[in-house]
């Protein structure tokens, strides 16, 4: 294809995006290319700011119903990351990022612990855990002297009987820096149906921080191979964290630099603001070596001024969450597919990263936002409803599925959340989320895997074998785009049939 004339078919995205409309991924649709190369030549590895790099080009968001220490491990052993919310007191979100780093297992079990003199009154307090670990404290950083099953309690003639007189005493653990391999061949070896992991404090003595059973080693070894995941210089995952911009927030920064977060994300709906601003100048000066990612912003405008403030990083997009109602309440905001052009296309000439934050609910979005500028994607109601985010399934309907919310939601600003919509002053809250309900999807480290398969045919079908030689072909004006008509979205979906099932993979 050399050599051969550029025919005039579409619009270069510069026309397209200057008409005065604000389009989302789905009014948009690239036309293809040519392709010269197979789907596994496809790199997606890219930036999250100037300075951490990432293998898979997904984040997950700082959600009080999305991203916790299992999500961040998780995201982290696919070569993504996790930003850890802030919807919480510093002590538990610093303990949680620890937690994430703290061992190579890519999901956290939930770890309950009794004293020798306690007694286990009811069955509930087992949870989902296959055990409960007798510590001499009954904490988590307390000497393992024992555990006890489910099915061990429930044959006890005496619920009120302290568990030291029941428990299988036990000093078996191995420490958590061993990868899931080597669990999994330790679990094998000797037989056991699961198996504590450990990290040695030094003088403070060992801590229980998270076990694997032989039902996870089975589950995980029927996943997609993992591929590079995301580790830091120390060797340990890339955890990041989000902060507010309130005084009280430069106490809860130094909580996380201590703690180890590797990348901060200032959470604000609206991050064109002297808060911000002033957030910026004061963390970049105290932790010049810390990578500050800023937002949220979706005009060329915000983002300059957050960009001559000193971000690493910038976070797009104002009110296209599938829970955000904030361009309903506030009428401001913009089209994503719009809002991600018009920042990355600032921002690229000052070599700041783009993360496309929401309205991502399929591949076919992600293509659109990397494409369109972005470096990495941010994802909430994608990730909602794993096995790997916060929270407890119920029934619905019939339907297996996890609370989401937004954290403009009145239920979520409770919490400490109106911060973020500088609200938290306010006499009267007026909220901009929702609450719902997201189907049961499994786990994250079945279903991310595929998806980025998916990403990568899309990159083939427009000749783009990389993140940057997409940005390249984009603004070069050979990729070419145009709007799609409401008919052309219905042509471009399942139609015309009486039933069907839809399955990704």
């Amino acid at each position: 294809m050399d050599g051969a004339p550029l025919l005039d078919d579409g619009f270069p995205a510069a026309r397209l995006f200057s008409q005065g409309y604000s389009y989302t991924y789905d009014d948009v649709i690239f036309l293809p290319h040519y392709i010269d190369f197979p789907t596994d030549a496809v790199s997606l590895s890219t930036k999250l700011s100037r300075r951490v790099a990432l293998a898979t080009p997904c984040v997950a968001s700082p959600m009080d119903t999305v991203t916790e220490s299992s999500m961040a491990a998780a995201m982290a052993s696919l070569g993504a990351i996790g930003i850890i919310h802030s919807n919480n007191n510093v002590s538990h979100q610093a303990s949680l990022i620890r937690l994430a780093k703290s061992h190579k297992i890519p999901f956290n079990h939930d770890l309950i612990f009794k004293s020798p003199s306690d007694s286990i009154l009811s069955g509930e307090e087992f949870s989902s855990a296959p055990c409960i670990f007798v510590t001499e404290s009954g904490t988590q950083n307390s000497k393992l002297l024992g555990t006890v099953e489910k099915s061990n309690w429930e044959g006890l003639d005496s619920k009120e009987t302290r568990v030291s007189e029941y428990m299988t005493k036990s000093s078996v653990s191995i420490p958590a820096s061993y990868s899931f391999e080597d669990v999994a061949g330790y679990l094998a070896k000797n037989e056991l149906q699961y198996v504590p992991l450990v990290r040695d404090n030094g003088e403070e003595g060992e801590e229980i921080v998270n076990l694997v059973t032989s039902d996870d080693v089975e589950r995980i070894q029927g996943f997609p191979k993992f591929g590079l995941p995301s580790l830091g210089a120390d060797g340990e995952f890339l955890v990041g964290a989000s902060i507010g911009t309130r005084e009280s927030d430069k106490e809860r920064l130094e909580h996380l630099v201590k703690a180890g977060v590797n990348v901060v994300v200032l959470d604000s709906s609206q991050g064109n603001s002297i808060y911000q601003i002033e957030m910026i100048k004061y963390a970049k000066k105290t932790y010049p070596e810390l990578d500050l990612i800023g937002g949220n912003v979706v005009t060329a405008y915000q983002a300059q001024n957050l960009i001559q403030a000193g971000v690493d990083g910038l976070r797009v997009g104002m009110g296209s969450g599938s829970i955000c109602t904030t361009q309903e309440v506030c009428a401001v905001g913009r089209g994503q597919a719009a809002a991600v052009y018009k920042v990355a296309s600032i921002a690229a000439q000052s070599g700041v990263p783009v993360i496309a934050d929401g309205g991502i609910s399929n591949s076919g979005h992600i293509v659109k936002a990397l494409t369109l500028g972005a470096s990495t994607v941010m994802m909430g109601s994608f990730l909602a409803g794993s096995n790997e985010a916060p929270g407890t399934y119920v029934y619905q309907d019939g339907r297996r599925v996890k609370k989401y919310r937004g954290m403009g939601s009145l239920e979520a600003m409770t919490k400490g959340s109106d911060a973020r919509y500088l609200g938290d002053k306010a006499k009267l809250k007026i909220a901009q989320g929702v609450v719902g309900a997201v189907a049961d999807k499994g786990s994250v480290l079945k279903f991310i895997p595929y998806t980025m398969q998916a990403v990568k045919q899309g990159f083939q079908d427009l000749g783009a074998s990389s993140l940057q030689s997409a940005h390249d072909l984009l603004r070069s004006g050979v990729l070419r785009l145009e709007v799609r008509t409401g008919a052309a979205q219905v042509e471009g979906g399942v139609h015309g049939l009486v039933s069907y099932e839809k399955k990704s993979f």
